[in-house]
């Protein structure tokens, strides 16, 4: 039987009200130092980047842009989080210093000012941006001696620290600011895809093959993998296991892999 897929039976937007920023590490076919700038066959060789939006409180992978590890994957990354959550804006936002998710949470979440004409000779003033009141971004800096990290200090880039701290306060898992929850799940996706191990000899040898298995992966995580910390008690006082999807509210059941695979990316309405 052929099933009637609708868009009201796809729970959208997630319930996302915090998110943790952060790039993780891999190779395609070569380490970058043994890369030729003036070899274009090289130009898909090398470091590609898992550019990660992640929410905390559902362990959601809200989006993620694989590739170069540039300041236009960043934006990217930004602007596409910030569709799936319905343009609307975070209780808190965090990543390390990395200086261009600030310029990206600027341009994408920022509201544009025109400058007044003054009536006097000259070309008038570029219209810029600023942040809103309710935009709350704090940074991490991590400190490492020999390889281990013995001090963490943070930084609010927009919103009042009063504004970030009763943020805190409301949010479900974090105390502090952190990115700890995107840096664990780095860790689980290195588990699930071979090919971001750190020492393998399964690394991806195609550029295009590892960003389709990057997002296989990381996608399928939301919806087919059971995460522990989820769980819940039913009426009985069961554990019942729940994915990231099923957290954040974008559905009622664990999807089977087979179930995830076929779902029409375009819906009939």
């Amino acid at each position: 039987m052929l099933r009637h897929y609708t868009t009201s039976w796809w729970r959208f937007p997630p319930r996302t009200r915090e998110v943790q920023f952060d790039e993780k590490w891999s190779f395609v076919g070569k380490k970058q130092k043994s890369c030729d700038p003036a070899d274009p066959d090289d130009a898909e060789q090398g470091s590609n980047w898992d550019h990660v939006a992640f929410d905390p409180e559902h362990r959601l992978v809200v989006s993620v842009v694989p590739g170069k590890r540039t300041a236009e994957k960043v934006e990217t990354l930004v602007q596409d989080f910030q569709q799936r959550t319905g343009s609307r804006a975070m209780n808190l936002m965090t990543s390390d210093e990395y200086p261009a998710y600030k310029r990206a949470i600027l341009e994408v979440y920022g509201e544009e000012v025109t400058p007044p004409r003054t009536g006097k000779a000259g070309r008038p003033k570029a219209a810029y941006k600023v942040a809103p009141p309710e935009l709350k971004y704090a940074t991490v800096h991590k400190t490492r001696k020999k390889g281990r990290v013995v001090k963490v200090s943070i930084k609010v880039i927009f919103g009042a620290v009063v504004a970030v701290m009763f943020a805190l306060a409301q949010s479900l898992v974090s105390t502090a600011i952190n990115t700890s929850f995107v840096e664990r799940q780095h860790g689980t996706d290195r588990n699930r895809n071979a090919r971001k191990a750190r020492r393998s000899y399964c690394f991806s040898k195609k550029w295009k093959v590892h960003e389709a298995v990057t997002y296989f992966t990381m996608y399928s995580y939301n919806f087919c993998w059971a995460v522990r910390t989820l769980r819940e008690k039913d009426g009985e006082g069961r554990w019942q296991q729940r994915t990231p999807a099923m957290a954040a509210g974008l559905t009622d059941h664990m999807w089977r892999l087979s179930e995830w695979l076929t779902y029409p990316a375009v819906q009939r309405k």
